[in-house]
């Protein structure tokens, strides 16, 4: 392997991994420094560093864990207002490869809000516009985020509302949950069907992906294919951090 341009910066990024390595109980410095091949004064020079500026702490019994900073970077990375372009790549990619529609989502109270679309080379037939609210419980974007929660009945019946029957909204997650993949067939527009999945962070739903299209392009076999497109093209090319839940079955 080629060598750092410049060795002390390479230490503190080794010693970073290393520490996210040991996960909340962290190590002690003589493990650290094993781990990262240094000795332990340079790894203790480069730890105190690291704690100045918050990305490492030292407990009472001298272990060493990563501090609230790096932990921050993440967050930061895939917040919300960065996820559009970290995403339109992959966005890209898979609408290029199922030649259809393809949004990207997020929850807002309990409506869904448009963040991207890719439109496909093919003439399409179904509206649509970045910035767009619709309820969640509705749309496939909205379900997708809405299985991977914990909602008590009362929750449930507030994301249903007036939308859809509380009792079809409890059915619809349950399946999204055992398949992986949320849907809607005309739900909220005539002709109309979708499929999406959702993305997480640390197990947590942070946005939807969705493919839109005419309902004859999403039935049997070719529905079958834009499902398989969507677990398995789309999360090799998600940013590091994000992941597709497996289905439950």
């Amino acid at each position: 392997m080629e060598a750092s341009p410049l060795g002390s910066v390479d230490k503190a990024l080794l010693a970073l991994d290393t520490l996210a390595g040991f996960g909340a109980a962290g190590a002690p410095l003589a493990t650290l420094a094993q781990a990262v091949g240094v000795s332990k004064p340079t790894l203790h020079r480069t730890l105190a560093a690291l704690r100045h500026r918050g990305y490492a702490e030292q407990t009472s019994d001298g272990a060493y864990h990563l501090g609230p900073s790096a932990l921050a970077l993440g967050s930061s990375y895939l917040a919300e207002e960065n996820l559009p372009a970290l995403l339109h790549p992959a966005l890209t990619a898979l609408s290029e490869a199922v030649d259809e529609l393809v949004h990207l989502g997020v929850l807002a109270g309990r409506e869904v809000v448009y963040l991207d679309k890719v439109e496909p080379q093919r003439a399409v037939r179904v509206w649509s516009a970045v910035g767009r609210r619709r309820a969640a419980a509705t749309t496939a974007l909205g379900r997708a985020l809405l299985s991977v929660q914990d909602l008590d009945d009362g929750v449930l019946e507030r994301f249903a509302g007036g939308n859809t029957p509380a009792e079809h909204l409890r059915d619809v997650l349950a399946d999204a949950r055992r398949t992986g993949v949320a849907g809607e067939t005309e739900e909220n527009e005539r002709g109309i069907a979708c499929i999406a999945v959702p993305l997480l962070r640390a197990g947590r739903g942070v946005a939807a992906v969705s493919i839109t299209a005419p309902v004859e392009r999403l039935r049997g076999t070719a529905r079958a294919e834009r499902v398989d497109a969507l677990r398995e093209l789309l999360p090799p090319l998600l940013p590091a951090g994000l992941s597709v839940p497996p289905p439950a079955s």
